[in-house]
């Protein structure tokens, strides 16, 4: 693929839903650059807003959620927070592909692969539909599956391993340049997970790719991306080089992830959960540091200040007993 792969800038996003408690942000002031050609991960646990803020780059935030702030630049496409309707449309699939969480639940059990192939080739007007189903055959043959019977079968005749690879086939045959992965191995053996996240590095490499993968699993982010995004209570508390964050993390909630990982060898019992729950819409606090209420290193500041995103080298972390440290 000659095409360069498209830089992503996400700058002051914020995105609100509507509940009986006013509009709660689940999104909160998030800035975020992927690099052109680079495999970006952002990882946290359920109810961060990993999902809502993947959304965002679709602009398909539906109501009672909208997009209330920021921006989403594209390269070649512009900010996708203002598109609508028709341009918006052509945009999703054929310069965006995504796949969705739980692929199964994206395919129409009524129809075969094939034919929901074509219904994705009509609706963005690919005139060259048998040359669509030969280049779908052909990837999916590269990730190890017989193509012509893939896209003959309905999706109760497939793994679910298949159906997620039938996901990032739908997600790049139109040639998107930024694929969004959202947890793409959830609900998958060990063995088909480490063989989707090869396909995911071996296709983004050799088509020049810009990807997004979301997942609440470090270890899915340690195996494919070059650079680590840490959310919390919809808010981005630590990002930089992913061999760096894992290495010496230093936002708490960063620790604390790491933290809860068991081990194949040592101590089983090393292995410490975070205490406390991940925030809800509801509870989320509307002023200081989203993580005070799970954090050893709170101060008072911490309940009244919402920490700034701190650059320190080629780091970003939101936390004020880390910036205290740092210029003590």
């Amino acid at each position: 693929m000659s095409k360069q792969a498209p830089g992503v800038r996400i700058d002051g996003l914020t995105v609100v839903y509507k509940t009986t408690a006013g509009e709660l942000p689940a999104v909160r002031d998030v800035s975020l650059t992927l690099e052109p050609g680079s495999i970006t991960g952002i990882v946290g646990e359920s109810g961060s807003g990993k999902s809502t803020l993947a959304l965002s780059l679709l602009n398909a935030v539906q109501p009672p959620g909208r997009i209330s702030a920021g921006s989403v630049e594209i390269d070649g496409l512009g900010d996708v927070v203002g598109l609508r309707g028709e341009q918006l449309r052509k945009a999703r699939g054929k310069h965006i592909g995504y796949v969705f969480q739980a692929a199964q639940n994206s395919l129409n059990p009524l129809k075969t692969v094939g034919k929901q192939l074509l219904d994705l080739g009509r609706s963005h007007g690919v005139e060259d539909l048998r040359g669509l189903v030969r280049e779908a055959r052909e990837l999916l043959g590269r990730m190890g599956l017989d193509g012509a019977r893939v896209l003959d079968s309905h999706q109760h005749e497939l793994s679910g391993g298949m159906r997620q690879r039938v996901g990032i086939m739908l997600a790049l045959v139109l040639n998107a340049h930024v694929v969004v992965l959202d947890e793409p191995t959830t609900a998958l053996d060990m063995i088909t997970q480490a063989n989707i996240l090869k396909i995911v590095r071996e296709v983004h490499a050799e088509r020049g790719l810009t990807t997004l993968v979301i997942t609440h699993d470090i270890g899915v982010v340690a195996e494919v991306a070059d650079r680590l995004a840490v959310m919390y209570g919809g808010r981005l508390v630590e990002q930089g080089p992913t061999r760096e964050v894992l290495g010496s993390p230093r936002h708490p909630y960063t620790k604390g992830l790491i933290r809860a990982i068991p081990r194949l060898v040592g101590d089983i019992d090393e292995a410490q959960a975070l205490p406390g729950r991940p925030p809800t819409l509801a509870t989320v606090p509307k002023q200081g540091c989203v993580f005070r209420e799970r954090c050893a290193l709170r101060m008072d500041v911490c309940d009244d200040v919402d920490p700034e995103a701190v650059l320190q080298g080629t780091r970003t972390v939101a936390c004020h007993a880390v910036t205290v440290k740092e210029h003590a």
